[in-house]
């Protein structure tokens, strides 16, 4: 015992606690993002959209304008159309097209993330297809054109804050994806299993 009365703590003890602090750090860092996504999704935090699986089964006579953007990041060299804007009646479903063409000499990956405005707006606004989130690969001077079917939730025109809302307008960017690179490359003609050891 310590002179006073006092417990010692070890070294090891206090390795061990830094330890467990360092652990819980790095994992909190790791779930940070999924769970800040799926905190967006649940709430329409920052204009996200809501994915379900479903069609609405109310329609109401009232129309809102939904407008769409398209953004291409740089390091992309790819042209990207948005859709026309449309005028359905809330709850009513309705599928657009927005056009992705491949400008550069090679084929190259892109991955479209997406919001809305007003972002209070975001948790009534509700796609059953997508092509958020999923790689698209353009060979030189290919055009795809990709679907987005959505419809906007009845109940925007309940809610205080969003009752007034004429116009939503939905805006994807395009950013190129990163391709995981090999740690290292077998030499010519060499096969897993062969060489030296």
């Amino acid at each position: 015992m310590a002179p006073g009365g006092q417990k010692r703590v070890s070294n090891g003890a206090i390795f061990a606690g830094c330890a467990v602090f360092v652990g819980c750090m790095v994992g909190a860092a790791y779930a940070s993002v999924p769970l800040y996504r799926l905190f967006c999704q649940v709430t329409g935090y920052g204009g996200t959209t809501q994915r379900v699986e479903q069609y609405s089964e109310t329609i109401l006579q009232k129309p809102i304008q939904v407008t769409f953007d398209a953004n291409v990041s740089s390091g992309l060299n790819w042209e990207f159309k948005p859709a026309k804007t449309v005028n359905p009646k809330i709850g009513e479903t309705v599928q657009v097209e927005y056009t992705a063409t491949n400008r550069s000499s090679t084929a190259s990956t892109g991955t479209a993330v997406f919001n809305v405005t007003p972002m209070e707006a975001g948790a009534y606004f509700n796609k059953v297809q997508c092509f958020c989130f999923t790689e698209q690969t353009l060979e030189p001077g290919q055009s795809i054109t990709m679907p987005v079917v959505f419809f906007v939730d009845p109940e925007i025109a309940k809610a205080p804050e969003t009752k007034n809302i004429k116009t939503i307008t939905l805006s994807y960017t395009f950013y190129p994806s990163e391709k995981a690179q090999p740690v290292a490359a077998l030499p010519k003609g060499e096969t897993v299993g062969e060489g030296k050891l």
